[in-house]
């Protein structure tokens, strides 16, 4: 599973607040502590005004970059801001995210080129999120088409079916495993990853819906996810779901993970 660490949000109340005092030492605390849980991408999103963004996603990235050697998910709604900071990136990272809508592709696909930079995908257009698998697939042909020109190959595009929140469809989760196979289908290098806290907004219990689909998207295809990494039940999710599919010889990353207390709450990292 690669996991995209979330907790440097804006739109988290404490994060918000840690940025408007640029309080470094909340941010590095935070990068760290999801470095340390297994974090393969830290995202950095600054989520304030359009006229303070940039400075504001800049100095997360140099605070995150001067805490922890883990590349980045450079995240933000507006290309363009991502297109002003990308060049404070000490190495390559995820850029979050292109899709259908508006000139996202044209912006921030040039920006891959001749590098191992990777780019998350939303299958959304100017039309909104479509609800067929027809038109999300096609959506997403024409994104890898686009990227292609770019020297981009699908295993550099995580691909977000932009799963909807269960309270509202409640055929969210049996749609996003036909997205998967159609998507999967024609270009089976691709990743998979979604904002895994979609699936249960507006439900009562929601860590348990959370944990519930992690497994069963994972035995679906999925491979990629924007969670909280220092989640340890999560953690514990995820590498029994693999070992239990058979993707871990022996149990060695499960047991490994145990042994480091990233997946058991009551042991300390040794």
């Amino acid at each position: 599973m690669i996991i995209i660490g979330e907790k440097i949000n804006g739109t988290i109340p404490v994060v918000k607040a840690a940025i408007e005092k640029r309080d470094a030492d909340f941010i590095a605390e935070r990068a760290i502590k999801q470095t340390e849980a297994g974090a393969d991408f830290i995202d950095v999103c600054a989520s304030t005004a359009p006229e303070l963004e940039i400075e504001a996603l800049k100095w997360l990235i140099d605070v995150v970059q001067d805490a922890t050697e883990t590349p980045l998910c450079i995240d933000s709604p507006n290309p363009r801001v991502i297109e002003a900071v990308f060049k404070y990136a000490k190495q390559p990272g995820l850029l979050n995210s292109i899709s259908g809508e508006g000139d996202k592709c044209e912006v921030l696909l040039p920006l891959l080129t001749s590098n191992s930079w990777e780019i998350v995908g939303l299958t959304c257009d100017d039309h909104g999120i479509p609800r067929d698998v027809e038109t999300k697939v096609k959506i997403t042909e024409i994104m890898v088409e686009k990227a292609a020109k770019y020297g981009i190959t699908p295993d550099r595009i995580h691909l977000d079916p932009c799963l909807l929140a269960l309270a509202t469809d409640n055929e969210s989760y049996i749609n996003f495993i036909k997205d998967i196979k159609a998507i999967r289908a024609v270009y089976p290098d691709i990743h998979i990853t979604s904002g895994l806290s979609n699936i249960s907004f507006g439900l009562p219990g929601r860590a348990q819906v959370n944990r519930t689909f992690m497994a069963l998207a994972i035995q679906a295809g999925m491979d990629s996810a924007v969670m909280d990494p220092t989640n340890k039940d999560m953690m514990a999710t995820i590498f029994a779901t693999y070992a239990l599919l058979g993707h871990d010889r022996n149990c060695r990353s499960y047991s490994k993970a145990f042994r480091a207390g990233i997946i058991d709450p009551n042991r300390k990292k040794s």
